[in-house]
């Protein structure tokens, strides 16, 4: 038998308290170390459900605090999603622009394809050097970069130059090697388990 699983309550709970007061004392240092505030470049990528839906969390909680943003999608204009729907409701402090007539195994039009791209990456681009924009999501961009719609030197001399507090976010699969070396923060979505396979259609409110 362990040790606590010996102790009383009354123990437990003191060796509980002591435990934390540690890892309190611990992280209170950690974080003093941690001086550097700068915008940050953040990559969600990978195969699993969720890097938009990630990166919208991240979208409303800078909203909640009075923060201006601007949203880009491309590839979804096509579909009235729940996160546009949503974010109407802030219209004094997010602008949204939302390209395109689909992904581009809908369209089958890569010269569309490459306008509407080109199109939405001006106005991701205003919105990401301007002063007053403080984070941007360039939703999707990974795709449009994956099928060489844009030139991949631009977007990140673009990220490079833009002033120094502000955050972009880019998602979508297949990140390039060289956006995921320019970022800050990556993180790569791993499917586990999917209810499209099991033939369940995408769900309102879930999926869009």
């Amino acid at each position: 038998m362990s040790k606590k699983a010996m102790m009383s309550e009354e123990q437990l709970n003191l060796y509980h308290a002591e435990k934390m007061k540690k890892k309190k004392a611990v992280r209170e240092k950690i974080d003093a170390q941690k001086t550097v505030e700068k915008g940050l470049l953040v990559v969600n990528t990978g195969k699993g459900k969720g890097k938009s839906t990630a990166a919208f969390g991240t979208i409303f909680r800078a909203l909640g605090h009075g923060m201006k943003v601007g949203v880009v999608q491309f590839g979804k204009g096509s579909r009235l999603t729940g996160e546009r729907i949503a974010l109407e409701k802030f219209s004094d402090l997010v602008r949204v622009f939302a390209a395109g007539e689909g992904f581009t195994w809908e369209t089958q039009d890569r010269a569309k394809d490459v306008k509407m791209a080109e199109e939405a990456w001006d106005i991701a681009k205003e919105m990401i050097l301007d002063d007053q924009t403080e984070v941007v999501l360039c939703d999707e961009l990974n795709i449009v970069l994956r099928y060489d719609y844009l030139s991949l030197d631009e977007v990140l001399a673009v990220l490079r130059a833009r002033p120094a507090g502000k955050h972009v976010i880019v998602t979508g699969r297949n990140a390039r090697d060289e956006m995921i070396e320019a970022a800050d923060l990556v993180t790569d979505m791993e499917l586990v388990k999917h209810p499209f396979r099991a033939g369940v259609k995408a769900q309102k409110g879930i999926e869009f």
